[in-house]
Formats: structure tokens, C-alpha cells, sequence
């Protein structure tokens, strides 16, 4: 009985192809400059725009995705006297990058808590590359006391909140990263991650990490 034929991409195959057709993004590269002073403006924005299809057909780049993970809250108490929150917030975090022929450099990471559009804390990260679809951790904790400035319908939001045992809480990561391609890395850029999650207060403190649900973050350029 004869088996059913699968045809498998040959990966050198792939790799060849995918250097090839890199090649001709850069020879385009070559000509748009060349010919940006004999033609028209119109003209090159068409070189250009052959030039990103290519490179995009090549790259096939999937958005990276981040996660809040795991939260324990261990303190998160108002003085109402004089509008301080004492703190104690620790986060897992992941970073997915699901590019097979790119990868990131973090080249900063600032992490900011938040609270009902108040920022409590901020934290800096260390930097680290992200290879191909490769999966990173990060864990920022942010603990102490800060002066926030809460009005009544905020302080009243934070009552309720008290009572029920969850608290509403944002996370933003500040970046600067690099992307890097073969031999080529990119300037900087600086996306920045907004994370809106819901945490339980742990009591006599343990963790409240078993009651939290995971939370995908949304990711702006």
C-alpha cells in the first residue's frame, strides 16, 4: 500500500530563499537611493513601498505579546489622613516572541504601578535579549508607601474594593528595544505596554497569587 506523499520545506532551502529575497529588498534599498534624485517623488514612494512588501512577505513579523501572569498583593492600605498608600505588589510577567527571524533587544525597561490613574511606584528592569520565538520573564515588585492623590468618588472606589478583598491595578512597561534581523539591527523604538488587572488582597500575609486570573497586556507603538 503506497503512503501518502508529504512534501517538507527543505530548511536550507528556506533559508536560502529567505537571504535571497533580503538581497533584493537591499538592492532596491540601493536603487531608491540612487534614483531618489532622477525620479519623482511618486516614483520612489513605490520603490519604497516594493521594498517594505518585500521585506514583509520575508519577515512575516507576528506581534509580541505580553502577559501578566502570577500578582500577590500582600498590603495595600489608604491613610486617609494624609492620602499614603502603603504597598506591597509583586508581579510575573511574560514577554512572548513568537518571530522565527527576529529578535529584540530590551535595551531599558522602567515598570510603573498604578493605581486608579495614580502612579504609587515605578521600578527599572534589567536588559536582556529576546531570541527567536523565545519566551522571557519578568518580575517587577514594587513595595513601600507614596503620597497619591485620590478624590472622594476615588476614595470611595477604594472602600468598596476594601471590603470585597480585589483591587483594580495597572501596570505600565516603558521600553526602549531594537529589533534585530540577521546582521541587522534597527534604531530604537519605544512601544509601551498597558496592563489592567484585577488582584486579591492576601490576608495574614500569604499570597493571594491562587485567586488571580492571568491578563493579557495591550501593546502600543
Amino acid at each position: 500500500m503506497a503512503l501518502p506523499f508529504r512534501h517538507q520545506q527543505n530548511p536550507i532551502t528556506a533559508t536560502a530563499a529567505a537571504a535571497a529575497a533580503t538581497h533584493v529588498a537591499v538592492s532596491l534599498a540601493a536603487s531608491a537611493i540612487v534614483f531618489s534624485k532622477l525620479s519623482s517623488p511618486f516614483t520612489l514612494l513605490i520603490i519604497l513601498g516594493v521594498i517594505a512588501l518585500v521585506l514583509w512577505l520575508v519577515l512575516r513579523p507576528n506581534k509580541v505579546k505580553f502577559y501578566v501572569t502570577d500578582a500577590t498583593l500582600t498590603q495595600f492600605d489608604l491613610s486617609t489622613t494624609n492620602n499614603t498608600i502603603f504597598y506591597d505588589l509583586a508581579l510575573n510577567m511574560t514577554i512572548r516572541n513568537p518571530n522565527k527571524r527576529i529578535g529584540i533587544y530590551y535595551d531599558s525597561i522602567e515598570a510603573r504601578a498604578l493605581y486608579q490613574g495614580e502612579r504609587f511606584d515605578s521600578t527599572n528592569l534589567e536588559p536582556f535579549y529576546q531570541g527567536h520565538k523565545n519566551t522571557s520573564s519578568l518580575r517587577p515588585v514594587f513595595k513601600g508607601q507614596s503620597l497619591v492623590l485620590l478624590g472622594d468618588r476615588e476614595k470611595s472606589n477604594y472602600n468598596n474594593e476594601k471590603n470585597l478583598g480585589v483591587y483594580e491595578m495597572e501596570v505600565k512597561l516603558y521600553m526602549r528595544i531594537r529589533l534585530k534581523v540577521g546582521w541587522i539591527k534597527t534604531h530604537k523604538i519605544k512601544p509601551k505596554i498597558e496592563c489592567d488587572f484585577k488582584v486579591p488582597l492576601g490576608s495574614n500575609g500569604r499570597s493571594s497569587s491562587a485567586n488571580f486570573e492571568e491578563t493579557r497586556c495591550h501593546l502600543d507603538w
